[in-house]
């Protein structure tokens, strides 16, 4: 029997429990902490990193519109003007990086939240933007390619967790023999950068990867070691061959604390009783 209506007593069940997305900020703040955040990202040359962080602070916020309203802020002079957007290729490159970032995103937050963010971004883009991005997925396994993608997500592992990556993955095994195993797919299909490298238009670097766990992770609150744990991948990522100027910078402990402090900064506005309760602990200090 095909099932095509929720039974009413469920349909209604659903609307308890806030099954919404966060109500969406004032876009006027949202715009002023966006504006302040870059223009000091400018100043450090960290405008990919500040874009990388933006994004995955807001998806993990899930207040879905601000994704379009960052898309907007990007590549347009004037927000409410599209006609004053800087152009196709810029529009491109950061659409492209803001959709391979919300997908990375997934593993740390999860399907649901990155299913409407993408949504929205998706909305949001120019048809020609839209009609630029990559329609087909260069991420399939196969029989071909999947031990190296295996191996990616080792190696990729291995950077982020040294010298306790060996130990790390034995204890998480122990929990269930296939969550290690998923973790270091993932880590290979979606986490690690695609071969190719900057070739790969939206690809993001080690570092930039790490900065996309640093943000999901610190707007998400409450998962203290993980976060922990990634925000050392952050600073491991100095070590990575082949460092961008903006990357090394962005690995260094000035770097680190600045991708930190600027996630916090764009989280005040979006989920203010964040900034309240800090306050409130600084004042009984």
């Amino acid at each position: 029997m095909v099932v095509k209506h929720l039974p009413p007593t469920v349909k209604q069940l659903l609307k308890l429990r806030a099954p919404q997305t966060r109500q969406t900020p004032s876009l006027s703040q949202l715009t002023a902490v966006l504006s302040s955040t870059f223009q000091d990202a400018r100043v450090k040359k960290a405008e990919t990193g500040w874009l990388t962080l933006a994004m995955c602070t807001l998806l993990t916020a899930n207040a879905p519109p601000t994704i379009g309203h960052l898309y907007r802020f990007a590549t347009r002079k004037d927000l409410e003007n599209a006609s004053t957007r800087r152009g196709y290729d810029e529009a491109l490159s950061k659409a492209s990086l803001m959709r391979e970032s919300a997908l990375k995103s997934c593993i740390f937050v999860g399907v649901p939240r990155t299913i409407l963010s993408l949504a929205n971004l998706h909305e949001t883009i120019e048809d020609d933007v839209r009609n630029g991005l990559r329609k087909t997925s260069v991420r399939t396994v196969d029989t071909e390619n999947v031990n190296e993608i295996v191996a990616r997500g080792e190696a990729l592992w291995d950077t982020i967790y040294k010298p306790h990556a060996e130990k790390l993955r034995n204890k998480l095994g122990s929990y269930h023999p296939d969550f290690i195993e998923f973790i270091i797919q993932a880590y290979g299909t979606v986490l690690s950068p695609l071969p190719g490298g900057d070739a790969v238009l939206g690809n993001l670097s080690r570092a930039q990867g790490s900065i996309v766990g640093t943000a999901c992770l610190r707007a998400e609150g409450g998962v203290g070691p993980q976060l922990t744990s990634h925000v050392f991948g952050l600073l491991k990522a100095r070590d990575v061959p082949g460092l961008s100027a903006e990357d090394y910078w962005l690995a260094s402990d000035e770097g680190t604390e600045w991708v930190v402090r600027t996630v916090d900064k764009i989280l005040d506005v979006v989920k203010p009783e964040l900034a309240e309760a800090d306050a409130s602990v600084q004042a009984k200090l």
